[in-house]
């Protein structure tokens, strides 16, 4: 069975990815924010990503187009924030320390996710929680899902109602 989901939708999730990849590549490019965010509207980056075939090995293939007005306030919102979301992170980690100790990847796909708990009150924090557990699925294989999806749970909870 197939499931339905809107364009409007899929462009989100797409601007959700997009975002990971924009923060994480902002962390090492040396480029400016607004250097950052272009690139991604453009198409200039983040157009492909590799898709594992079982017959075939890796292929390029073309991702969806995005909600760019929505991947734009995420990476200048999270990018403005992020000393602020970066301690609000150590508080919730058994050690504080250990957000330190993690891979960037996973650093800017929980940086984005908090940003959205925090500041995007129109999208409901089960679908948030949801969009980036699946994000940890394409970039993780082991026990990071599930640790993304219980540290979001407890974070929620403490800034929604």
């Amino acid at each position: 069975m197939v499931k339905f989901v809107s364009e409007k939708i899929r462009k989100k999730s797409g601007a959700r990815l997009a975002s990971v990849q924009a923060v994480y590549m902002a962390g090492f490019s040396g480029l400016s924010v607004d250097e950052v965010v272009e690139d991604f509207v453009r198409g200039d980056v983040g157009r492909y990503a590799i898709e594992e075939d079982c017959f075939n090995g890796e292929e390029m293939v073309e991702l969806a187009e995005i909600d760019k007005p929505y991947f734009e306030k995420l990476v200048k919102g999270i990018l403005s924030k992020k000393e602020d979301l970066e301690n609000s992170l150590r508080v919730y980690l058994k050690d504080g320390g250990s957000y330190d100790y993690m891979n960037a990847t996973m650093q800017a796909l929980l940086l984005c996710a908090i940003y959205e708990l925090n500041y995007t009150v129109e999208v409901d924090k089960k679908v948030i929680i949801q969009e980036y557990v699946d994000l940890a699925y394409a970039f993780f294989t082991k026990n990071e899902p599930k640790m993304i999806n219980a540290l979001l749970d407890q974070i929620s909870k403490n800034v929604r109602i």
